[in-house]
């Protein structure tokens, strides 16, 4: 039995016991930050990760008017191992940051653009509890996938090289 100390694991600070995303991350109501990507931190990389890569999705999203689907918020790749987390607000800051952060790639999310998106609750369905999932993989490679990083290109290119996963749930 593991008592889980040892897994690889993701955790953003702010986030509460109760999985609740602060407003300040997301694109609505007061206190909204307007697309301040949340901190993150992760534990105990698998052994032999060459870079990380995150999807982070509303698994309750999708067009207001078309069927719910997974919807991408922030995709990024090539997260060098030696990093142990991303500061808050790091989203397009890569450049200014340099370092071990300089190599990192925003993907673009579901709205084409790059970058986080923070949330927003399409009108007029502003009922609260979308399922918000961060998921880091841990990968044997580095992604070489051109100017255009999407979640689907990611998604095809880390087959058969993904160590392991970690997933953050949070709800908004």
């Amino acid at each position: 039995m593991t008592d889980g100390s040892d897994e690889f694991r993701l955790v953003s600070p702010p986030i509460d016991k109760e999985g609740k995303l602060p407003r300040k991350y997301t694109g609505e109501g007061q206190g909204a930050k307007k697309n301040l990507s949340p901190p993150l931190e992760w534990y105990n990389m698998p052994e032999g990760t060459k870079s990380l890569a995150l999807i982070v999705q509303d698994l309750d999203g999708g067009e207001p008017d078309g069927p719910m689907m997974p919807w991408a918020h922030w995709v990024v790749i090539n997260i060098p191992p030696t990093l142990k987390g991303l500061p808050e607000g790091f989203s397009g800051k890569e450049e200014d940051m340099g370092g071990d952060y300089a190599g990192i790639k925003e993907g673009n999310n579901d709205w084409k653009i790059p970058g986080w998106s923070g949330p927003m609750l399409p009108p007029p369905v502003h009922s609260h509890g979308h399922r918000f999932e961060f998921k880091l993989y841990a990968l044997d490679d580095q992604l070489h996938l051109g100017n255009k990083v999407t979640k689907d290109k990611v998604l095809e290119a880390i087959e058969g090289h993904v160590l392991g996963e970690a997933v953050l749930m949070a709800t908004f």
